[in-house]
């Protein structure tokens, strides 16, 4: 009777944990990969300063998001686009630069068919996520 009662608390799991990553199956690898090289404190302030490399996978669009505080950002390779609230999308390739307004909520991805890569520096809140996805 315990085997019968474990094989079927077995049973269960599986088919629990199935259905929940049927429902956000993961991505793998990331879409987007931000990879930080530094991280500096702004000095008696509530900022800090990181900066990081960002790739992003051809094709691939983000979905609305905003940051909570603002970048500025060079593309280094590929064609990168962003789509942010009130304003015409853009598109910017290699060797462009790029700025996002404090907080703005937009979109962004790689069009064409190699990934977007960017140099990015990020002034945000201190202890605060880095992407904030909006709805």
């Amino acid at each position: 009777m315990l085997k019968k009662s474990i094989v079927i608390a077995t049973l269960a799991a599986l088919v629990l944990g199935s259905a929940a990553l049927a429902q956000n199956p993961p991505v793998s690898p990331s879409p987007i990969k931000r990879t930080p090289i530094g991280k500096t404190e702004v000095p008696g302030g509530t900022y800090e300063v990181i900066s990081a490399t960002v790739e992003i996978a051809p094709g691939f669009k983000a979905g609305r998001h905003f940051h909570p505080g603002i970048v500025q950002a060079q593309v280094v390779d590929g064609e990168f686009w962003i789509a942010i609230d009130g304003q015409p999308e853009k598109t910017y390739t290699a060797g462009q630069s790029l700025e996002v307004p404090l907080k703005a909520i937009h979109n962004e991805g790689a069009l064409g068919s190699k990934p977007a890569k960017l140099i990015a520096v990020y002034v945000v809140e201190k202890g605060q996520p880095l992407v904030q996805p909006v709805k």
